[in-house]
């Protein structure tokens, strides 16, 4: 594997926002398009989900998708289904009261906002992660919910005397056209869970899961998503914060801070390998190994290359191309 692309979506001197974060990355009709979520800090009343396109050699500059009407906005989601591209996004003051909206790019013009699941709570649709189309047909979107009431400046870290144990739990939301949703049971696991990442093999569905305990879990699906294995622990570390995997060519790719431990540093960002669905890995790039924040990867794969966004710092969002 080589980097043959690393820069900046926007320059830290031209930052539409003060901070930004939660990117996320779709190739559609032949464009790449990102999105994040941008404003005075995270869970600011005026973040607002931002987009930002590039046809060629470089990113346009990037526009605000949604209005922040005051309430903060929180963790898009690109996804590319034929002739559509759906940018879904949550809204809410704290993560429990999260409502799932969507807009629809299509023929060129975007539609209107729209809520996905009109009074739910909690967030539906896409969490963090991409969705997937299955071989069926059948759209997969990871899923989760924190119930925790609490608010901080900054809800990626506990708020002081607060354990983490904050009641999160995954499942996997359903659909065929990526506009109405049926939520699946949730997966049963003995820690917290939340923001998985789904793909696709022969032996049928698999997501992994961020947890609070310093390791990646994992859950299998062998008839479509409906109904999932209990969690259970894997090799890979992690620093309870989010990951994203892509599977091609017959390999499965994790972008993440290999961390062993709960609230643990995030950074460095790698890229790892394997040739048997997840059971043992190879490290094969390094993205960030600085200090600082290097988190939350979204990674796609189109021809022979990995598309990655990650935060950088909290003031812009890298992009990446990896030859495979």
């Amino acid at each position: 594997m080589e980097i043959v692309k690393q820069n900046l979506i926007f320059e830290i001197s031209d930052a539409p926002t003060l901070s930004c974060h939660a990117s996320t990355i779709a190739l559609h009709k032949n464009s790449l398009y990102a999105a994040w979520f941008g404003g005075t800090t995270e869970g600011a009343d005026d973040v607002a989900v931002w987009l930002a396109k590039k046809d060629g050699k470089k990113w346009d500059i990037p526009f605000k998708m949604s209005a922040s009407e005051h309430i903060p906005h929180w963790n898009p989601v690109l996804f590319s289904l034929g002739n559509r591209l759906f940018l879904y996004y949550k809204k809410g003051e704290t993560i429990p009261e999260w409502q799932t909206f969507y807009r629809v790019l299509e023929n060129g013009v975007w539609s209107e906002e729209t809520e996905l699941v009109p009074g739910d709570k909690g967030g539906r649709g896409p969490v963090k992660n991409k969705p997937v189309k299955s071989r069926n047909g059948v759209i997969i979107a990871p899923a989760s919910l924190e119930k925790s009431e609490e608010k901080s400046e900054n809800t990626e870290t506990p708020p002081a005397g607060q354990s983490s144990k904050n009641s999160w739990n995954v499942f996997a939301d359903i659909s065929t056209d990526g506009v109405s949703w049926q939520a699946q049971e949730l997966i049963a696991a003995d820690v917290n869970l939340i923001q998985p990442s789904i793909w696709e093999t022969s032996e049928g569905l698999h997501a992994f899961m961020r947890s609070d305990v310093g390791a990646v879990y994992r859950s299998d699906s062998t008839d479509g998503g409906i109904s999932w294995t209990a969690a259970y622990k894997t090799v890979l570390p992690n620093n309870n914060s989010g990951l994203d995997t892509v599977y091609a060519g017959g390999n499965l790719y994790v972008v993440y801070n290999p961390v062993i431990k709960n609230w643990g540093a995030r950074t460095p960002l790698t890229v790892s390998k394997s040739e048997d669905n997840g059971k043992t890995w190879t490290e094969m790039l390094t993205l960030e190994n600085a200090e600082g924040e290097y988190s939350y990867p979204s990674v796609i794969e189109a021809d022979g290359f990995l598309h990655i966004v990650y935060t950088y710092n909290r003031k812009s969002i890298m992009y990446v191309k990896v030859k495979i």
